[in-house]
């Protein structure tokens, strides 16, 4: 087990979790049939989000929610993704920055989750 501390360990994390998330029965088909054939570009996003926030080294340059305001997703989708999450961080990593990413995925899951419902309940779209 290591410590996530360098952009290297970033991309373990990220690329092992999508690797899951690619095959699992529940989520492949909506991020396999979002993102297509740009899984390098999605990649890329998703190493400088989590450097930014896990790393503090700000290369992210956006905003995260847009992209999934209007995905078919509920809540057994934000439970599976953070079952994944939180089982990558175990299997790779220990100590505070992998703590520290169990939280902010489980807190980003639950905004992302309050918000979805919010635009689905009044059948609008957030403001980009």
């Amino acid at each position: 087990m290591k410590k996530i501390l360098s952009i290297a360990d970033i991309k373990l994390l990220v690329d092992t979790f999508y690797d899951k998330v690619r095959e699992d029965e529940l989520l492949a088909y909506i991020f396999n049939g979002v993102i297509k054939d740009k899984w390098p570009q999605h990649l890329e996003k998703m190493y400088r989000f989590w450097q930014t926030i896990l790393l503090g080294e700000h290369t992210y340059y956006g905003s995260p929610f847009a992209p999934h305001a209007h995905l078919p997703i509920e809540a057994k989708h934000f439970e599976r993704w953070i079952e994944l999450f939180y089982s990558t961080i175990d299997e790779l990593f220990e100590g505070e920055k992998a703590t520290e990413a169990k939280w902010r995925a489980q807190k980003m899951a639950e905004m992302f989750m309050l918000k979805i419902e919010y635009y689905k309940e009044r059948d609008s779209k957030p403001l980009l």
